[in-house]
C-alpha cells in the first residue's frame, strides 16, 4: 500500500511539474487528461477518489482509536506505535496524492482557459486587423468617391459658365436679330414710299405729257 502510494505521489509530481513547464510533453499531458476528462473518465476518478477518502479516513480513525488506547494504558506499545507511524504514513501519503490532485485539476483547467483565451484574444486582433484595413480601404475608396464628385463638380460649374456664355451670345443674337428686323422693317416702309413717290412722279410726267401733247395739236390746227 505504501509503495503503491509512494509511486501514485511521484507520478502526480512529475505530471505537475510537466504540466507547470511549457515542453512537449505539456502537450501530450493536456491531451491525456482532456481524454481522461470525457465519458466515463470522471466517473472512475470520483470512483478512486472516494476510494481514496475512505482509506484515509479509515487510517485517521484506527489513529485514534491506537491514540484512544495509549491513554487508557498510559503508553504506545511497539505494536502500536509501528502502527501508528504506518496509518500516519499512509493518511499523509493520501493527503498529499488528494492535494496533488486537485493541483492537476487546477492547472488543467487553468492551461485550458489560457488558451482558450489566447484563441480568443488572437482572434479578436486578427478581426481588429481586418476591420481597420477595411477601414483604410474604404476611407481610400471614400477619398477617391470625394475627388470624383469634386472633379464633376468643377465640371458642372464649367458647364454652367459655358451655358451662361452660349445663353448670353444667344441673347446678343437675338437681340442683333431683332435689330436687324427692325432695319429690314423699316428698309421696305422707305422702299414702299419711294415706289409710290416714284408712282406718283410718273403719273405726273404722263400728266404733262398728255397737256403737252394737246397744246402741240391746238397750235398746229
Amino acid at each position: 500500500m505504501i509503495q503503491l502510494l509512494f509511486t501514485v505521489l511521484a507520478a502526480e509530481v512529475a505530471l505537475v511539474l510537466v504540466l507547470l513547464f511549457k515542453t512537449p510533453l505539456r502537450k501530450l499531458a493536456i491531451m491525456a487528461l482532456d481524454r481522461l476528462k470525457r465519458g466515463r473518465g470522471p466517473v472512475m476518478v470520483k470512483t478512486v477518489a472516494g476510494t481514496v477518502v475512505i482509506v484515509f479516513a479509515s487510517s485517521v480513525y484506527s489513529m485514534a482509536k491506537i491514540q484512544n488506547r495509549s491513554t487508557e494504558i498510559g503508553s504506545l506499545t511497539p505494536t502500536d506505535q509501528v502502527l501508528m507511524s504506518r496509518h500516519l504514513l499512509e493518511a499523509s501519503l493520501m493527503g498529499y496524492s488528494l492535494f496533488l490532485v486537485l493541483i492537476i485539476d487546477r492547472l488543467h483547467h487553468y492551461i485550458r482557459e489560457l488558451r482558450t483565451s489566447r484563441k480568443t484574444m488572437e482572434a479578436a486582433m486578427k478581426q481588429n486587423r481586418a476591420l481597420e484595413e477595411a477601414k483604410n480601404g474604404s476611407s481610400e475608396d471614400i477619398k477617391a468617391k470625394e475627388k470624383e464628385v469634386s472633379d464633376l463638380t468643377a465640371k458642372i460649374k464649367q458647364l454652367e459658365m459655358d451655358s451662361e456664355e452660349r445663353l448670353k451670345e444667344a441673347k446678343a443674337a437675338e437681340a442683333n436679330a431683332f435689330a436687324l428686323k427692325r432695319q429690314s422693317e423699316s428698309f421696305l416702309l422707305e422702299y414702299d414710299r419711294m415706289l409710290e413717290e416714284n408712282q406718283n412722279l410718273r403719273n405726273q410726267l404722263q400728266s404733262i405729257d398728255l397737256m403737252l401733247s394737246h397744246s402741240d395739236n391746238k397750235k398746229n390746227s
